[in-house]
């Protein structure tokens, strides 16, 4: 077992070099160990310090006397899947631009389909938008549709009246972006409506802001509400006024995230559209920072309390017995384990 390891993880500009560093399981052990606790290991299960290691590398707490490994807790607990994997699996999806498609890191990693897509999902987890981001000064908000493409499909599965706003097909998407420092929040809505779109408004956008939003009735509320409100009508084919007057940043997003969805992805669920808008999010976030930044924000995330069930949300591609069957056998043997009563 490797001890007491410091890794700068600054130097981890390449997938040759992960896979040089984290050459033996006990080194990736190692590795979690270190950005987990640091010098002082602490029992994930009472939180006690007095904990001492075993001959075969797991921990003893002296104070409530159960084992654990360093993966307890962590987005590996419990895995099947080599740890190096994880780690190589990690950086290729923090590094790629316009992200990694389930089959590609199926082949890459040498995993099948299924686990690199449940794979991917674990780590989607990681990239939660903060509820706390305030944006002030310029900000730009546009909505935007994904989906209900009607063009290519068969007359007998086409749905009428989906052009436009429509949402008998296609799943809204709300964002907004500060101009000055680049930051995005983006998210999945119900609807359009300003009773839906005002109150994201109000949480994310500092009173007396500058808002640039198109010619859409929802945001007519945004100057009783203390914002500055400034519009351009597309439909009348305006796309800037006064050289400022423009919502071109926050379509600059959707154009890349359209192009990820599309080039990458091919296809998304309604019910995970959220995971793929945070997991683009951040990566827009972070566009200037370079890949070894992204790999070690990723990984001192994965090391943090992760909640399994983050990973089970409903699906509609799933059968609902069967998604049942799963939790509750998953939860049965949680419950076991950790000795839950």
């Amino acid at each position: 077992m490797v001890h007491n390891i410091h890794i700068n993880f600054a130097k981890f500009d390449s997938l040759i070099q992960i896979a040089d560093y984290f050459h033996s399981e006990d080194v990736c052990k190692a590795a979690i160990a270190q950005e987990r606790w640091g010098d002082a290991v602490v029992c994930p299960y009472c939180g006690g310090t007095h904990c001492y290691m075993t001959a075969e590398g797991r921990y003893i707490c002296k104070d409530c006397h159960k084992h654990f490994s360093v993966l307890v807790g962590t987005i590996f607990e419990n895995t099947k899947i080599s740890l190096r994997k994880w780690f190589m699996a990690m950086y290729l999806i923090s590094s790629h631009k316009k992200g990694i498609s389930s089959c590609q890191l199926a082949r890459d990693i040498q995993v099948t389909q299924k686990t690199a897509w449940f794979l991917l999902h674990k780590v989607r987890g990681l990239y939660g938008q903060s509820d706390a981001t305030v944006l002030n000064g310029a900000v730009e908000m546009d909505e935007m549709y994904l989906g209900g493409r009607e063009t290519n499909k068969h007359e007998s599965k086409k749905t009428e009246g989906t052009q436009g706003r429509s949402t008998k097909t296609k799943t809204p998407i709300f964002g907004m972006i500060d101009r000055e420092k680049g930051t995005v929040v983006a998210m999945k809505v119900e609807n359009t409506q300003g009773a839906t779109l005002l109150p994201i408004v109000e949480q994310f956008v500092e009173s007396g802001a500058t808002t640039y939003t198109d010619e859409l009735n929802s945001y007519s509320g945004l100057s009783k509400k203390g914002y500055n409100h400034l519009f351009v009508s597309h439909k009348k084919r305006e796309y800037v006024r006064s050289k400022d007057i423009h919502t071109n940043s926050i379509e600059g997003f959707w154009a890349h995230f359209k192009r990820v969805i599309f080039s990458t992805y091919h296809c998304v669920s309604k019910d995970y559209v959220q995971r793929y808008i945070d997991e683009q999010t951040y990566r827009w976030n972070t566009r200037e920072e370079n890949a070894s930044y992204r790999f070690h924000d990723m990984f001192v995330k994965a090391v943090k309390s992760f909640n399994y069930n983050d990973v089970l949300s409903l699906s509609t591609v799933v059968d609902t017995e069967y998604r049942t069957f799963k939790r509750n056998v998953y939860f049965h043997w949680y419950n076991h384990t950790h000795n839950v009563a």
